[in-house]
């Protein structure tokens, strides 16, 4: 099989000394089956590019490129970088040509060589998965849909509606960019090490961010500042952004929020609202 499977990844991590740390959430998966479930999942066509991070070992990355056209992958650590084209050729030699690999923190990486990007496939660590993510369809506008596996409760958080308790700073940012929508559960046996968490699968969406005169940086530090005191009414928790309690209320109600709601029944398009409302900005 052209996958790798649990014997293979164990050799691998021998090879080069590899030993999986928490600080990096570095869980591989070994199972060929949930491997293709991703990627079937993914929607990925044939005339894809597929945005990876965090390739590991390379499990998902082959059975990205037995049906994309191309697979770019961020990978930080060296040795890691190093093997993965190394694994493709052994394996898959015949679509080893399709693999771009960038050594990187997928943070820090604003361009990539062309063709760009349509889809973002990827296990993402549930340390840095949220803000990842928000980076990725930041700086890759040419990506249309992608589909991410992160730690359970994380996405949770993704997806989550206004009113929701699990509602928050991550599922109005990650709305001003796309639709997200949970798509199923991958357990920790088909990961080694084996995590003591489940993940879940999120589909994301592209969509149109709304229309507005405002900034996406001025509605997200809204959206920051509204659940930094997420029990407080919104005329306390945006005091500071419009300089006091009154302010804020009169703003509030300008922009047609009650500002005696908390952030966590807002939707984006009444954050929106809010941010065009905030003294200085354009509009």
């Amino acid at each position: 099989m052209s996958l790798l499977d649990p014997r293979t990844i164990r050799q691998l991590a021998a090879e080069l000394d590899l030993r999986p740390t928490k600080q990096r959430g570095q869980n591989f998966v070994h199972d060929a089956n949930t491997v293709r479930r991703i990627v079937a999942a993914a929607g990925v066509r044939e005339d894809d590019v597929v945005l990876e991070i965090g390739p590991g070992l390379g499990s998902l990355t082959l059975g990205l490129l037995e049906r994309a056209a191309g697979v770019a992958a961020i990978e930080i650590e060296h040795s890691l970088a190093e093997r993965l084209p190394r694994t493709v050729a052994e394996r898959m030699p015949e679509v080893a040509d399709r693999l771009t690999v960038v050594e990187a923190d997928a943070l820090t990486v604003d361009t990539l060589p062309d063709p760009q990007p349509t889809l973002v496939v990827a296990n993402l660590p549930y340390n840095v998965s949220v803000p990842v993510l928000l980076h990725v369809l930041a700086r890759f506008p040419s990506i249309r849909a992608g589909l991410v596996m992160v730690q359970a409760e994380v996405a949770d958080r993704l997806v989550a509606g206004p009113g929701s308790r699990t509602y928050g700073v991550p599922s109005v940012k990650l709305a001003w960019y796309s639709a997200a929508r949970r798509v199923g559960s991958v357990p920790p046996t088909v990961f080694w090490p084996v995590p003591n968490v489940e993940s879940g699968l999120v589909e994301l969406v592209r969509r149109e961010p709304p229309a507005t005169t405002a900034s996406r940086q001025q509605v997200f530090a809204v959206v920051d500042a509204a659940f930094s005191q997420r029990r407080k009414m919104l005329r306390s928790a945006l005091s500071g952004v419009f300089g006091s309690g009154a302010a804020a209320s009169e703003a509030l109600e300008r922009a047609g929020v009650d500002p005696q709601a908390r952030g966590e029944v807002l939707t984006v398009a009444d954050f929106v609202r809010i941010a065009e409302v905030v003294p200085g900005t354009v509009g």
